[in-house]
Parts: C-alpha cells; structure tokens; sequence
C-alpha cells in the first residue's frame, strides 16, 4: 500500500541555524501520527515545508506517491493536504461561512456561491461532530468554535491529511475532548492525521504512533501503545525531567486585592466580572480556573492595570490604586503574562532583542535621560534574559514573530522575571512549552512565591 504521504530526507536551514536534518517518515491513511519535540526543535518548520509555505534547502514529499511541488501551498490542497496552524488565519469580521470561501471562487464573479457550500459545510459538521453556525461571525465565537472552523476550512477543500499545529493550546479539557472526537471520526472514514502537541497526556490518548524531534533531527519513534510519558520526556529533553517539588511557604500580607470588582462585557471580553472579591497574599500561588470565556480575560486584565473596572477598589501593595495603566501597575511591581502572546505579548515585527526590553523604557541603564536607547546595553540584556531562559532563535535581531510560539512563550516569561516583579498575574503560563521548559516556569512561579512575591495564574 502507498503511503498518504511520504516525506524523504528534508533539510532546511536558516542562515547558520540547522532547522531540519534529513528528516524521514510515513503518514497512512486511517492514522494519527503524533510529533513531539522541545521549542524549536523543527516541528512547525518541518510541517510549513509539508504545507508549501517553507521551501525546502532539500529532500522530496510525496502525497499519494505524487512529488508535490516545493513551495506550493496551492499544491499541497489540491493533493489534499490541510494545515491548522497554532495562531488562526481567520477574517473575525466575516461570517463561518465566509471565512470556509475564502481563496475558493474567482474573484471576477459578482457574487459568492453559497448555497451548495453552506449544504457542505452543515454536512461536514454534522459527519465528524464540528458543531457550529455557518452565519456566525467569527468574532462573536470561542475559541473552541474557532478552532472547528480551522478544521473545517481544510475538510471542505477534500482534505485527505489533516496536520493539526497544538490544536489543544488554547482549549479547556472539555473541549479537547471534543477535538479528539472528531480526530477519531476522520481516521475511521479514511483521513490521516499529524498533532504537535507538548501535552503527552492528550497524545497518548489520540495518536497511534509518535516521532520526537531533537535539534531538527528525529531522535526516535515509537508505537503510542509501547510508550510511557517518561519515556517520552526524556527523549524530547535529552535527559532525565526533574519536575519542581512544591514545599509549604511563609504566608505575608496580601499583596493585591480586589474589592467588588465590576466590568463591562465587550467585544474582547467575553464576560464582565461581578463583584469580584479575592486576595493574593505574598508567598501564595492562586489559580483561576474556569470555562474559557467566563472572565478569566478580564480579572487578569484589571489586576495588571489595562482595563479600569466600572465600579470596586483594587489595592496593591495596601495602597489603592487610582490610576489604571500598564505602567502605573508595572511600576507597582506587577508583571503581566496574557493569554493571547502573539498579539498582546510581543511587536511581531519588531527584534527579539528589542522585545527582551520593552518593558524597561525607563531603566536608565538601559535608555538615558533623553529617551534615546543604550542599544549595547539592551543587547546584552536582553542576550541575558534568551540564554538563562532557552529562548532558541536564528538571530536576536530577527522579528519576534519569527520565533516558534514556544519560544515567544519563555522570551514573555523571562523578560518579566528578569523584572522580579512582586506580584505576577500568569495567564496560562505552561502554553505551548515542552516537558523541560514547563519544569523551568514552574520552579520560577515557586521561586517568586518562595521570595514572598504573590502570583495568580490561569491554568
């Protein structure tokens, strides 16, 4: 039988940067095939390569014993490849349906054809349990209605493989579990499935064969029913995985609080607070758990200062706070981790280095007194905050958005310790890293707790 796809010694580099190093495998039809790796270890590279999106330096990929052609994402769906990736392409002022049309029909035609794809779209939700409302505007959705929809986007091109970027990493339990549903309906009618993915507990459930990736190379593959999360942690990391030991601690006063707290809804903030009553105290980890979309956004927005609540007191550090910004909060000693670190982490365009210090426009050491930046100093700091926390990158002058999200993730997570913020408002802090990396911001959070510094954090 002829494999669904066939990928033959890829290789890809960037400048001096090894991504890929002969890389070799199968995908059948009927299979879910799962990767895992740490931050940077190729994985998406090697997927946007699959996809057309990255052009290989060489080796060949076969889908359906057909040679697609390199760098030709347009080649990739007609052979039937789909791709979801880890941040969605979706237009959110655009209905479902709409967004399932886009790059399908001319655009020489008056109007689109609707009528036959929105009978498909409801056909194909319905046959692998993607429920959702193809009127829908996309900004009115969840992010497990989101996601869906990514999935559907492929499936009504004919995908025949579908290769699924951290699918999970923004999902509550419940709705992985949904995911997983349908994963195992397409592979019972004939699709085949690629997941990366650094939740080995999900990956043990969903996948019938794993390759791990180390340093751009497969350093092993295994049968999902042969191996054991150990097992798998140690080959993503090299070595064996010391997970922190959480030991009691010194409890002090509270550090922040909140006293009934009100907010609107908007359309950014899925649900407005009522009468939020909570304290952090210093030496404390708090968690927020929570169905996405109940307002875990907004608690964590108005304890770091970017929304003001409409009525209620927020005292820091038993002083009340009056003014409500980013950087009068930051100058109180909170740190910040959103949820969403694409968009309301990092300047994309803008360098790693110059991410590293976003936050210290008025460190002296770092700019002078007439605003203009010490750009060695910033350099060296921000070299600093990428090695202590194994942020892997090409160039730290290359743009942030060219970092695997992972590595966006621990550039986020360094540049506020590097701060030693006193209270630390943590919005899923775990995403998206792999088994070593979640030991390292695990230790840190118990750390900060241990120096007596309160933190809330969305798990």
């Amino acid at each position: 039988m002829v494999p669904l796809l066939e990928v033959l010694k890829i290789r890809k580099s960037f400048g001096s940067h090894v991504a890929n190093r002969d890389i070799t495998f199968t995908v059948n039809s009927g299979e879910v095939l799962a990767i895992l790796g740490e931050n940077g270890a190729g994985k998406t590279t090697l997927m946007n390569i699959i996809f057309g999106h990255y052009l290989a330096d060489g080796g060949v990929v076969r889908c359906c014993g057909q040679e697609l052609k390199r760098g030709d994402p347009r080649a990739a769906i007609e052979a039937g490849i789909g791709m979801v990736h880890q941040h969605f392409t979706l237009a959110e002022n655009l209905t479902v349906l709409e967004n399932t049309l886009i790059g399908t029909q001319s655009l020489w035609k008056p109007m689109l054809s609707t009528a036959n794809a929105k009978q498909k779209l409801v056909t194909l939700a319905d046959q692998f349990g993607l429920d959702i409302n193809p009127d829908a505007y996309v900004h009115q959705m969840s992010v497990g209605e989101k996601q869906r929809l990514e999935i559907l986007k492929t499936l009504i091109n004919d995908c025949r493989l579908l290769i699924l970027d951290e699918p999970t990493a923004s999902l509550t339990p419940q709705e992985a579990v949904g995911l997983f549903k349908s994963i195992h309906k397409m592979v019972s009618s004939g699709l085949g499935v690629i997941i990366i993915s650094h939740k080995l507990n999900e990956i043990m459930q969903v996948s019938d064969r794993i390759i791990v990736l180390r340093a751009g190379e497969i350093v092993g593959t295994v049968n999902t029913a042969d191996a054991s999360k150990r097992q798998l942690g140690e080959m993503i990391v090299g070595q064996k995985i010391n997970r922190p030991v959480r030991r009691s601690s010194r409890m002090f006063d509270p550090k922040i609080k909140l006293e009934n707290i009100c907010t609107r809804k908007t359309n950014l903030h899925a649900a407005g607070l009522k009468n939020i009553n909570l304290a952090v105290r210093g030496g404390e980890i708090m968690g927020v758990v929570g169905v996405a979309g109940n307002g875990q956004r907004s608690l964590a927005e108005v304890m770091s200062g970017h929304i003001k609540p409409t009525s209620g007191n927020v005292i820091i550090k038993g002083v009340l706070a009056l003014k409500y910004t980013p950087m009068s909060f930051m100058e109180a000693g909170v740190a910040y981790i959103p949820e969403d670190r694409t968009n309301d982490g990092v300047v994309g365009d803008m360098s790693v280095w110059e991410n590293a210090v976003l936050t210290e426009t008025k460190n002296t050491a770092l700019v002078d007194r007439m605003t203009i930046v010490r750009t060695p100093q910033c350099r060296s700091t921000a070299e600093h905050i990428c090695i202590t926390n194994d942020v892997r990158f090409q160039s730290i002058n290359q743009p942030a958005r060219l970092l695997s999200g992972g590595n966006i993730q621990k550039l986020l997570i360094g540049r506020w310790f590097a701060r030693s913020p006193e209270i630390i408002i943590a919005c899923q802090p775990s995403r998206g890293l792999d088994e070593g990396a979640i030991g390292a911001v695990h230790q840190s959070l118990l750390a900060a707790r241990g120096r007596g510094g309160g933190c809330g954090a969305d798990f």
